[in-house]
This record gives structure tokens, sequence and C-alpha cells, in this order.
């Protein structure tokens, strides 16, 4: 188990984690605030429960997906927002990767929560094997999830483009 004085420590070192994950799924500064205090709150009431099985990196992703899909579904918000991405408008029409850029947001917006954090850690690099580890799911469900989201995103991005 943890002091509070390790948590703490330990959680400032991986605080990039949870500000990625507020960043996914809320898309207003208070809501961010409010999802970011309610992540510490689950983190810390949950800390009596690591016992190091896995890296604190890990579990931290864990409690932070878990609370935010919660959070989320609670609150009903529908929106995702990667850099303001998906409410902004092109200034310049001509710039084909912003545009592809844009498009690919708001697809990622349109998935559910479980897939918006498969693609944020698939995005982020992780093997299968660790995502399936964060998401409490088998290696090869994160396999045929990511098949089926590659699909649906090469889709809905095409949709967007053309708008």
């Amino acid at each position: 188990m943890l002091s509070e004085k390790d948590f703490i420590n330990t959680v400032e070192q991986h605080q990039q984690i949870l500000f990625k994950v507020c960043n996914m799924y809320m898309d207003t500064k208070a809501d961010r605030e409010d999802l970011f205090q309610e992540i510490l709150l689950n983190a810390w009431k949950g800390s009596k429960n690591f016992k190091g099985d896995s890296k604190f990196s890990t579990w931290l992703y864990s409690v932070a997906l878990n609370t935010a899909i919660s959070f989320f579904k609670k609150e009903k918000k529908i929106q995702l927002t990667l850099d303001s991405a998906s409410s902004t408008h092109l200034h310049d029409p001509s710039d084909v990767q912003q545009e592809q850029l844009e498009a690919m947001n708001k697809a990622i917006a349109e998935l559910s929560a479980i897939d918006k954090a498969i693609v944020m850690l698939y995005l982020e690099d992780y093997s299968y094997r660790h995502v399936a580890e964060i998401m409490g799911i088998t290696a090869n469900n994160v396999a045929v999830k990511m098949n089926r989201i590659k699909t649906i995103l090469k889709e809905s991005s095409k949709k967007h483009l053309h708008q």
C-alpha cells in the first residue's frame, strides 16, 4: 500500500495519463477538471488495492479510463475533443492534412466510450496485451475490436472528409 506522500509523488510522475484521459472524454475545461478530481479520488480510494502486480501507470490508466467511462455515461456526454479539432472549422481548405486530421477526429468522436479508450491507448503505442490488461479484456478481444474500429474510422472519416 502506498503512503499518501508516495501516492502523490507517483501520481505527479504520471499525471499526463490523467490529462490525456480527461481531454479524451470531456470537452470543457470545467468538465475536465471535475473528471480529473474524480479520477484522483478513485485512484486514492483504490490505491490500497494496488499490489504492484502491474506497472503503476497501467493501473492508473485502468482507474482513469473506468472512471472516465462511468463519468461520461453518468453525465451523458457524447462528444470527444482532441485538441478542439472536432469543434473548429477549417481556415485553409487547401490544407489536406489538416482536413484529414479533422475528419479523423470527428470520426473518433463518434465512437463509443470504450472504443475511444482503446483508440487512445493504441495511439499511445501500447501493445494489444497492454491495452487488454488496462481494459480488463483479452488481447484477442482488443485485436478484434481494433480491426472493427479501424473499419469504422475509415468509413466515418471518408464521410466527414466529403462534408
